[in-house]
């Protein structure tokens, strides 16, 4: 069932695992087809209480457990594995080409040359079990191929050498998350990203389970705060969201009511107005995602490959206004929007759809 691995294995791929036995044969399945290429897979998992462990032996990946958190279990993966590259991989990842890794080493190899501070990252295809927002889903897939700040995160993979990672002193272990943003950017500043060729196919499992927009919707609002290092808000984040885990949808008005919390007891007056201040100057720095939407919202008139629209951005949008009462003006924006509309129109939807389903399931718990 499963391809002996290598003594001596040129890439170990390492993948990460919470009671994943429904998506990991179909993983590993396809890893043992890759061709042209010595491997070896290590399962670093944080503690499952399902045969996650049974199917990676079964599949012949080795087994590491770890601390739960995939930072802390992909860095006691990297300490034991053998090979000179590494490819970090999720568990819900899909491989359809038998070649993919052979030619994602190849083209690494080469970008290298002298410089062997270079990582790369596949473009990702979402795997959907429906048509619904079908151009939300070419935007996140188009945008998997640039390089570009906050782009780049765990489920497009992460290949490099082993001297490289060590270099960046592995994943950050400091929370349950952000691992993936954290190295990329590092990666980014310390070195350089290339986009692999090929593509990796992910679940769109929680897309589709919590609502695109609002999934999306909570990734902003997490990298904003990140971007500006609110830490308080991450702090205190999990426990929101393990409130809901069992909801299926994401309900998004107990995080704005976190974020008026912390505005009210520890940013206080002043402190509210730096972080949206800084808030602003992040969205000024992603401001080319708009027009890159726009070139995505137009590619049968555009053709394939051309971003006019973002090219305008690069050359004059982004020049003119690159300054500072600019940043504050976004802030300010960012506040009555996020906080002015966004947060009352989600306690509302919240509340009706909580209503919903408390009357199917006749639970009257509350959020």
């Amino acid at each position: 069932m499963y391809m002996q691995q290598s003594p001596q294995p040129l890439l170990s791929i390492i993948i990460p695992t919470l009671n994943e036995v429904k998506h990991l044969p179909h993983l590993l399945g396809e890893i043992n087809k890759q061709t042209d290429i010595s491997l070896e897979i290590m399962v670093a998992d944080g503690g499952s209480s399902d045969t996650t462990r049974a199917v990676a032996e079964e599949y012949g990946a080795a087994f590491v457990t770890a601390r739960r958190g995939r930072g802390a279990q992909m860095n006691a993966a990297a300490r034991v594995v053998s090979g000179d590259y590494f490819l970090f991989l999720h568990a819900d990842s899909r491989i359809d080409d038998p070649a993919l890794l052979s030619d994602a080493v190849r083209a690494l190899m080469s970008e290298m040359g002298d410089f062997d501070r270079v990582a790369g990252h596949f473009p990702l295809r979402f795997m959907r079990s429906t048509k619904r927002n079908a151009m939300a889903y070419r935007y996140a897939e188009e945008k998997t191929t640039f390089n570009r700040v906050n782009t780049t995160n765990g489920d497009q993979g992460l290949l490099l050498t082993r001297g490289f990672f060590k270099d960046l002193g592995g994943f950050d272990e400091s929370m349950p998350f952000l691992e993936d943003q954290r190295i990329a950017e590092k990666i980014r500043s310390e070195g350089r990203w290339i986009t692999l060729p090929g593509y990796l196919n992910t679940s769109a499992r929680r897309f589709e389970a919590e609502g695109f927009h609002r999934r999306y919707i909570l990734m902003g609002m997490i990298m904003g705060l990140h971007s500006v290092g609110a830490e308080a808000f991450f702090v205190r984040a999990p426990g929101v969201y393990r409130l809901q885990q069992d909801t299926g949808r994401l309900f998004l008005s107990p995080f704005f009511c976190l974020i008026r919390q912390m505005m009210r007891d520890e940013w206080g007056f002043a402190g509210t107005i730096r972080i949206f201040y800084h808030l602003g100057r992040y969205i000024r720095q992603n401001s080319w995602q708009m027009f890159f939407f726009i070139d995505v919202w137009l590619r049968s008139l555009l053709g394939a490959g051309r971003y006019p629209f973002l090219k305008f951005h690069d050359r004059l949008f982004w020049p003119c206004t690159n300054f500072k009462l600019f940043d504050a003006v976004i802030g300010v924006l960012c506040f009555v929007w996020f906080m002015g509309i966004l947060a009352p129109v989600f306690r509302f939807l919240d509340y009706r759809e909580q209503t919903l389903q408390e009357r199917s399931t006749g639970n009257s718990g509350r959020i």
